[in-house]
C-alpha cells in the first residue's frame, strides 16, 4: 500500500508499506480522506517534541471498513471516522472517564504511526459509526471535537461573553459551540479573513484584529467588564500570557492550545478576580458522538470550512504551499 511519510523536518516522500493485518478486537479501515491540521504542520517544521522521524502524519481520520471487528459491530463498507487518541484504561484518568488526557496516551500521527496511508486497522472502541456524512465531514470530526471539549470546560450559557483568542480551524470549531451554545462570542485574529469568516459563517457577533487597539477594543465590547470565559487557540506563549489581561472578575481562561514553554501570569491580578484557569486536551468519544449529531443536523458549515484538497500521491508537492497565510486555507484535506 502506499503512505506519506515524514523522514525528517521538511521531508515528505511517497513510500510502500505493508496492508496492515487486522487482529482481533480491531476494524480494518480503507482510509479515504485525511484532514492536515496544526500539528502535521509542526511535525513537517521540526516543532514537534513529543515525535520521532520518520513518522507517516494523519490523525483526523475517515474511510470505509473493508473489514469489520469480531463482534460484526460495523458493516463492511460503513463510512466512518477514527478517535486518534489511544488510551490505556488502566490509569487514573482513564478510569475517572478522562482518556483524552491517559497518562499513557499515545496519537496516530504523532507517537505512533498514523493515516497517511491506504489501509489502517485500529481497535474498534476508536472506530465510530459516520453514516449519513460525506467522507469529507467525517475526516473534520476530530479538530470539530476539540473545540467542542473546550466548550464543554468552559461551562458556557445563554448570553456567556466568550473571548477566542486565535482563528484557525481549533479556534473556529470553538466559536462554532460556542455561538451554538447561546454566547456572545468576540473572535480576536490577526487574519481579517478568518475573523470575518467566524461572524458570517461560525456565528460570532463581534470580530477584532490585532492591529486595533485591541484592550481598547474588548473593552468597548464588553461595557469595561470583559470576559465571561476566554478561550486560547493562538498556539503562542505570548497571546496565552496576554489572554489572562481579558478575562473578567469571576471568570474562566480556557487553554486549548500547547506549547513547550513556560506560561507566566500576575498572581495578585488572578487572585482579584477568582479566576478559573482550564486546559482542555483532545476529546473524549462522547464528543466525537455529538459532533457527528450536529454535522448531520446541519449545525456546522463542512463546505464552506473545507478549502483545500489534494491526492496523496501529490500531497508532498502540495504540503509545503498550505502553510503559507496567503493560501486561505482553513481546513484542507487529502483525499484517498
Amino acid at each position: 500500500m502506499k503512505v506519506v511519510v515524514c523522514g525528517a523536518p521538511g521531508e515528505l516522500a511517497v513510500d510502500d508499506r505493508i496492508r496492515p493485518v487486522r487482529r482481533p478486537g480491531q476494524v480494518l479501515i480503507r482510509i479515504r480522506r485525511v484532514g492536515i491540521c496544526g500539528t502535521d504542520y509542526h511535525i513537517f517544521r521540526g516543532m514537534q517534541p513529543y515525535l520521532s522521524y520518520p513518522r507517516v502524519m494523519g490523525h483526523e481520520l475517515a474511510g470505509t471498513v473493508a473489514e469489520s471487528d469480531d463482534a460484526g459491530r460495523f458493516a463492511v463498507g460503513a463510512t466512518v471516522c477514527v478517535m486518534p487518541y489511544l488510551f490505556c484504561s488502566r490509569c487514573g484518568a482513564c478510569r475517572k472517564g478522562k482518556t483524552n488526557c491517559c497518562t499513557n496516551i499515545k496519537v496516530l500521527g504523532v507517537h505512533v504511526d498514523g493515516g497517511l496511508a491506504d489501509y489502517l486497522a485500529v481497535d474498534e472502541r476508536y472506530v465510530l459509526d459516520a453514516t449519513g456524512l460525506s467522507l469529507d465531514a467525517a475526516a473534520m470530526i476530530e479538530f470539530l471535537s476539540i473545540g467542542y471539549h473546550a466548550v464543554q470546560r468552559g461551562a458556557l450559557g445563554p448570553n456567556t461573553r466568550v473571548l477566542v483568542v486565535g482563528a484557525g480551524p481549533i479556534g473556529m470549531a470553538v466559536t462554532l459551540f460556542a455561538a451554538d451554545a447561546g454566547a456572545v462570542v468576540t473572535v480576536l485574529d490577526g487574519m481579517a479573513a478568518r475573523t470575518r469568516f467566524c461572524t458570517e459563517r461560525l456565528g460570532a457577533t463581534h470580530a477584532v484584529g490585532l492591529d486595533e487597539d485591541v484592550p481598547m477594543r474588548l473593552a468597548a465590547i464588553t461595557n469595561a467588564e470583559f470576559f465571561d470565559v476566554v478561550f486560547d487557540a493562538t498556539g503562542s506563549a505570548a497571546a496565552m500570557e496576554t489572554g489572562f489581561g481579558y478575562v473578567g472578575h469571576g471568570g474562566a481562561y480556557v487553554l486549548v492550545s500547547v506549547v513547550s514553554a513556560e506560561i507566566r501570569f500576575s498572581d495578585p491580578e488572578f487572585h482579584k478576580r477568582e479566576m478559573t484557569l482550564l486546559g482542555s486536551r483532545n476529546a473524549t468519544r462522547a464528543d466525537f458522538a455529538a459532533v457527528i449529531e450536529a454535522v448531520r443536523v446541519g449545525r456546522v458549515p463542512i463546505e464552506a470550512m473545507h478549502t483545500h484538497s489534494a491526492a496523496l500521491l501529490d500531497l508532498p508537492a502540495s504540503f509545503r504551499g498550505w502553510m503559507d497565510p496567503v493560501a486561505g486555507v482553513i481546513k484542507a484535506i487529502v483525499r484517498l
